[in-house]
């Protein structure tokens, strides 16, 4: 039987080889057609991508507009973006469509956490663990997106990040490239399906590659200081999986990497993206990055767009350097029509994998929309994955909360459906979103909520009206807006007191503005804001129970809360279904079980911090007081408030000691970790077992742990399971300084837990 079974396996795989192999020598043979009867011209203007002339602005001028149309028509655009409109792409495929060649467009857009129906930000996802989740997400999200004929999304971001004043923190998987990797593999999967040719399928464009969020200080848009060494082991892993993972496409980043900005980095975009992982797809640039290589100081538009296109860039997003330089470059003989070709040939190549050649109108079909976007089952997703992205991170007993109580609803995010979306929701369905006030009404058995907005975000009303309506001035210089105080602050606390004297406990909803973080929202003080912090501290005096609930795109600074809440929910931005969600798990029907993905410093300066930091010559612990001439703080401890990993449940999970099947393995070789977790407590729940590794003596100064592996488990009370993880040497390898990826011999501490700081511990040598 098994032998059967083995010999319809082999004839299978055999037949799916030769399945791909004779669809590339198909698209080999049309493409080679097709390109053999294009001009130079026609090449390059396959290279260009252009936004929606009204992407940003209402009220674009018709010049924009007319631009855009004129270069389509004479064969110089392979692809939009910002368009969601199914009827203005039906033009503008039927405009491509009457050229000469008939090359269908390519249609992008920004699809981060949902399209229509937003889903909890990608940080929020992360802290989920469960990439069955997150590859839902994508494939729903994928859904929505394609039946309005969109077939490119640039997503996931999977730029690691170790520093919370970045405010593109919000969009990616955290600080782990382990973790990354597999966030990483697991939206690619949901975004191409099985077929990338289906019609609710589209193509990712991974981003940013590479080492975007390396940017110093946090600060966006900045330079990036790390060695290769450093790059390849602690950030370049997700990028690597969506690779391997068969991801469409690539965005370059802005920053520069070894004196060279991304978009023209040969190094990035050749030598490690296609020579060493064997990316076959293309590679576009970043809104206008190709222009904005001419501010690095190191060529003007014509050399800068040379560079970009010999170092690998395949097409040029929004700066029209490449329609507007290239050719004068081949007729110079600075680029020959072999750079050109290549560029074009992986365009092309995408559009056939897509399947727009067979049918360009496969994505129009029309009254799809009505069925696809914000129905019963997206909806239902995503209150569902909401549920396990919300991170408890203290509580003393208050929680859950008994359904027959009298609840204060207090703060700005209590009853404000836009604002939980978080950075870069593209629905415009904001207002419909569940609020707080809305699911814990709903969630309510003979028990009251009383709501009181409480405060503004900001003191100064100047700095909240920045924050608030900054974006919108920046492209409606001319519209009006409403102010963003119009109660005096000492109004909306003296309410909110009263209301909260007079219940039982007290829920404050608090944290940042969707605006606050995301593209071009860095913060030097991720502190609070301060009308929100006075708010908490006037509940606290009141004597009530208080539960902080927060909204956040980022980890804050929260050590008065820490000692002077009773408990803290991190809910981060949950999107459509935030308020039943977060209702689901004040009130105990959802057991909470999301854990950190990113580190919660203590101060401002301890940025970036992160836990699989390397030891220092002269090492201090995380919790130890302050020593001299070692490497420490002296007003701070090393460690986090909360550590990587972290995350409470409203049940208690015991560990036992690690058991290996083996104390030593060879290269070639491989043991079982295991460990059993007992549900201690009363309530079923889920469990997060984290995997850590330590090479103890290495060539190469390596980090005091990282992530190897993790299951997500459900426990009964008083349940016990038995966890494994499979080790091998694909495990304990890393980048050495001459930048071989080996395992070395030796001893490695095998780490395993529920956090990255409380681990059990064996020893493991590798001969």
């Amino acid at each position: 039987m098994k032998k059967t079974i083995l010999a319809i396996s082999m004839a299978a795989l055999f037949f799916s080889c030769a399945k791909d192999n004779s669809q590339d020598a198909k698209m080999n043979e049309f493409i080679d057609k097709l390109m053999s009867e294009m001009t130079i011209e026609e090449k390059i203007g396959q290279l260009n991508l252009k936004s929606n002339w009204t992407y940003f602005q209402t009220n674009a001028t018709l010049p924009e507009e007319a631009e855009a149309i004129q270069q389509l028509k004479e064969g110089n655009m392979g692809a939009f973006y910002g368009f969601t409109n199914m009827q203005q792409i039906k033009q503008l495929q039927e405009i491509a469509m009457q050229g000469k060649h008939k090359i269908p467009l390519i249609f992008g857009n920004d699809v981060i956490h949902g399209f229509e129906t937003s889903y909890p930000t990608p940080l929020a996802i992360s802290n989920s663990w469960n990439m069955d989740l997150v590859e839902e997400s994508a494939r729903m999200a994928a859904k929505e997106a394609s039946s309005v004929g969109i077939n490119w999304v640039y997503s996931p971001m999977v730029d690691i990040c170790r520093d919370a004043r970045w405010g593109r923190i919000v969009e990616g998987g955290g600080e782990d490239p382990y973790l990354g990797g597999e966030i990483a593999k697991a939206y690619v999967r949901g975004y191409q399906g099985e077929d990338l040719s289906a019609d609710n399928s589209v193509m990712v464009c991974v981003k940013h590659y590479a080492l975007y969020g390396g940017a110093e200080a946090g600060r966006d848009y900045n330079s990036v200081f790390l060695s290769r060494q450093e790059a390849l082991n602690g950030f370049m892993n997700p990028y690597k999986q969506a690779a391997i993972a068969g991801a469409g496409s690539y965005m370059s980043s802005f920053n520069e990497f070894e004196g060279i900005p991304a978009t023209c980095n040969h190094y990035l975009l050749t030598e490690v993206l296609r020579d060493q992982w064997g990316f076959k797809g293309f590679v576009v640039s970043d809104a206008t990055a190709v222009n904005e290589i001419i501010a690095h100081g190191i060529g003007d538009q014509q050399e800068v767009a040379r560079r970009a296109l010999q170092a690998g860039l395949d097409m040029d997003m929004g700066s029209d350097a490449f329609v507007k330089t290239l050719k004068k470059s081949y007729d110079e003989g600075k680029v020959s029509e072999e750079d050109i070709n290549k560029a074009c040939r992986r365009i092309l190549e995408a559009k056939w994998k897509l399947g727009l050649f067979e049918d360009p109108y496969k994505y129009l079909k029309e009254g799809r929309d009505s069925v696809e976007i914000r129905n019963a089952e997206q909806l239902a997703f995503a209150r569902k994955i909401a549920q396990e992205c919300q991170v408890l991170l203290k509580n003393n007993g208050v929680l859950p909360l008994k359904k027959n109580a009298k609840i204060a609803l207090i703060g700005p995010f209590a009853d404000n459906a836009k604002e939980m979306e978080g950075a870069w929701a593209m629905s415009h369905r904001a207002d419909e979103n569940v609020t707080i006030l809305q699911g814990v009404k709903e969630a309510l058995e003979g028990g009251s909520v009383t709501y009181a907005q409480g405060s503004y975000i900001f003191e100064d009303e100047a700095k909240e009206e920045s924050v608030t309506y900054g974006l919108m001035k920046m492209f409606r210089p001319d519209m009006e807006f409403p102010s963003v105080h119009p109660l005096p602050q000492s109004t909306l606390l003296a309410e909110a007191v009263r209301v909260a004297r007079n219940a039982d406990v007290v829920v404050a909803c608090l944290g940042e503005l969707n605006n606050m973080s995301g593209e071009g929202s860095s913060r030097s003080d991720i502190s609070m804001p301060d009308a929100e912090e006075n708010l908490l501290k006037a509940l606290k005096a009141t004597g009530k129970p208080l539960v902080l609930v927060l909204t956040t795109g980022r980890p804050l600074l929260l050590n008065w809360e820490n000692e002077n809440c009773d408990a803290i929910l991190n809910t981060w931005n949950l999107g459509a279904e935030a308020g039943h969600a977060i209702a689901d798990v004040l009130f105990g029907d959802v057991n909470p079980s999301g854990k950190l993905t990113t580190s919660f410093p203590r101060a401002n300066g301890q940025m970036p911090i992160y836990y699989n930091h390397k030891n220092t010559g002269r090492p201090h612990g995380d919790t130890d007081p302050y020593r001299k001439f070692v490497s420490c703080f002296m007003d701070v401890e090393n460690g986090p408030l909360y550590y990587f990993g972290y995350g409470l449940s409203y049940t208690t999970f015991e560990y036992g000691d690690i058991k290996l099947s083996g104390k030593e393995m060879d290269q070639n070789g491989n043991i079982t970790a295991s460990i059993t977790v007992k549900n201690t407590g009363d309530r079923e729940g889920k469990e997060t077992v984290q995997l850590y590794i330590h090479d103890i003596y290495s060539t190469s100064t390596r980090p005091v742990k990282e992530l190897k592996g993790f299951q997500k488990i459900n426990l009964k009370p008083g349940e016990t399971k038995t966890v494994e993880f499979k080790i091998t040497a694909e495990e304990l390898k890393y980048y050495d300084h001459d930048l071989n990826f080996v395992c070395e011999p030796g001893d490695y501490e095998i780490m395993i837990g529920t956090n990255s700081n409380d681990v059990k511990t064996a020893t493991l040598t590798v001969k």
